[in-house]
């Protein structure tokens, strides 16, 4: 599917902190439904860019990522977050690949950093802490916090769809994502992704560091994000998980 429209001459970087831009991929087809994509970039102390589940790179976004600094650091949070990690890689091909061991598993033909876990490595730590979600049967994620930002970035772990986009891209199918749970009143993971955290321990105690965090905002892949009351935000949205 094509990239979303943007006015002539807007930036395709959204600016939210000296050191943090969004960018707004195209719409993907997952499972055949339509998905916004969404990718973060963070320019840490020591100048480079760390680019968290990479979009479709066009040339005019590459022209404004290069003009930010330059890409060190590509990160998959989860194994369904690699899509554009190769041409990503090619373009850029002193950057490094992150990812946990099940992305790196998923994508045996592209070299990997060493998997990420619950610290963040050397490479953007104090700029950028982490915890690792995992417990299910299925899949496990990765969440950020960008500290100066005081931003958590989350992938599929939370996901807030607006009535308008379900109604124009998903059409009559629209309930299924209200009975999912992904809807901005809810906001939450997909309904079967939840059911499927047999182990809730390991999840709970990566849940109460991200609770513990600075958090004024949340950025997440797939809908709408929220610019503020991130804590209570996360709060709600993993209410799930129980204590």
């Amino acid at each position: 599917m094509a990239l979303r429209s943007r006015k002539k001459g807007e930036d395709l970087l959204e600016q939210v902190h000296d050191a943090l831009w969004v960018a707004e991929g195209e719409i993907v087809s997952f499972f055949g439904f339509p998905y916004p994509t969404r990718s973060v970039i963070a320019r840490l102390a020591r100048g480079d860019l760390w680019v968290w589940s990479p979009v479709k790179l066009t040339a005019d976004l590459r022209n404004e990522v290069d003009s930010r600094g330059s890409v060190r650091h590509l990160v998959s949070p989860n194994k369904l977050h690699q899509l554009y990690l190769q041409e990503w890689k090619a373009a850029y091909p002193e950057a490094q690949l992150w990812g946990p061991e099940t992305t790196i598993k998923k994508r045996p033909d592209i070299k990997f950093q060493d998997a990420l876990v619950d610290s963040p490595p050397a490479e953007w730590f104090p700029d950028i802490d982490q915890a690792w979600i995992r417990g299910s049967l299925t899949m496990d994620e990765i969440v950020f916090l960008h500290r100066p930002s005081a931003t958590a970035i989350i992938a599929d772990l939370i996901q807030t769809f607006r009535d308008h986009f379900l109604r124009e891209y998903w059409g009559r199918w629209r309930f299924l994502a209200h009975y999912d749970g992904l809807t901005q009143d809810k906001a939450c993971a997909p309904l079967e992704w939840r059911l499927s955290f047999v182990n809730r321990a390991p999840a709970r105690r990566a849940l109460e560091k991200v609770l513990n965090w600075n958090c004024q905002r949340v950025i997440v892949a797939h809908g709408e994000w929220p610019h503020a009351n991130g804590k209570a935000f996360l709060a709600n949205s993993f209410r799930w998980l129980g204590s």
